[in-house]
């Protein structure tokens, strides 16, 4: 099966506040915002929509194709990639850029301030899409070049490619007429709970509205689990799917990219439902969970099998 997934690479450079922003954060204030928050250090991590999803595909036992842009300073990164059996062969490197960066801070809450410098991530990815076939091919739509986005998805939609459209923090950048399109045609529209909300805001469409233009919509809420909703006989079945219970909750970053990792190996190797994937998804979170970073937690299918069977009673795949 052919895996693309486009998006953003990136070094993510992960600092952790051990205080609350709230408490530093005057409500009445805030039109005069001018706050410092002394953090405790510094990780710099891998990072990047693109590549945290291909690395826990890749650790599924899956080989997903990533199509993005890097910078003159990706060589550290491609090295990781390959040794992973992860092919670097469609990313796209800028030499007069580098790398898009991510700088961010959480909190004791597990709120997150995040600063990020697009870099080569300003410049359009290339990929050859006549090389794959269509009925033996699923793509994801993260959050990345805007132009990437808007251009993969209309592709995906003409060649009939399954793709599940993944806008996260790049909503704001959108009009209502982009996001509805892109939405539109999706195999799955994926999203937080906040995420939602802003997509309605910014659309007018509510939940029945988006199920007319998606096949499943999921909305991830953290440590409450996720929701995956689809219409059948014109009503809306809900089905809850819970939270993996974690060994330890080390940091969230990348939690929603391993989620959407496992959902997509349950998509392509299970012969079961979209709730058994989206269930696949759930475990591959809380690994990311239990380590800082997003490309720092560890595991074989077989491990996963093991655990996925402690919590569901059943394989993963």
């Amino acid at each position: 099966m052919n895996i693309l997934v486009s998006g953003s690479l990136a070094y993510d450079r992960i600092m952790n506040f051990p205080g609350k922003f709230s408490d530093h954060i005057l409500p009445d204030k805030i039109h005069m915002l001018n706050v410092c928050f002394m953090i405790n250090g510094v990780m710099e991590n891998f990072g990047g929509t693109a590549g945290n999803i291909a690395y826990a595909i890749a650790l599924l036992g899956e080989s997903p194709t990533i199509i993005a842009t890097a910078g003159r300073d990706f060589e550290p990164y491609r090295n990781w990639l390959t040794q992973r059996n992860i092919s670097t062969k469609h990313i796209k490197v800028i030499r007069d850029e580098l790398t898009a960066g991510a700088y961010i801070t959480t909190d004791q809450s597990d709120n997150q301030i995040t600063a990020f410098n697009p870099g080569a991530m300003k410049f359009s990815s290339d990929f050859d899409f006549d090389s794959v076939a269509r009925e033996k091919t699923l793509a994801i739509v993260a959050p990345g070049n805007l132009g990437d986005m808007v251009n993969f998805s209309t592709i995906y939609k003409k060649k009939g490619i399954d793709y599940i459209f993944d806008p996260g923090q790049s909503l704001p950048s959108w009009t209502k007429e982009l996001l509805t399109e892109m939405i539109h045609g999706s195999k799955i529209f994926i999203c937080n709970d906040y995420e939602l909300q802003l997509t309605q805001e910014k659309t007018s469409m509510t939940v029945e509205d988006i199920l007319e233009r998606t096949e499943t919509l999921i909305i991830t809420k953290g440590e409450f689990g996720s929701v995956v909703m689809h219409k059948d006989n014109n009503k809306i079945r809900s089905s809850n799917i819970p939270v993996a219970k974690a060994q330890q909750v080390n940091d969230p970053t990348g939690a929603g990219d391993a989620y959407r990792a496992g959902l997509i190996k349950g998509l392509v190797a299970s012969k079961k439902d979209i709730v058994h994937a989206a269930k696949i998804g759930a475990v591959c979170a809380t690994y990311c969970v239990e380590v800082y970073g997003p490309q720092n937690f560890h595991f074989t299918p077989e491990l996963f099998n093991k655990r996925f069977s402690s919590i569901f009673g059943e394989k993963a795949f």
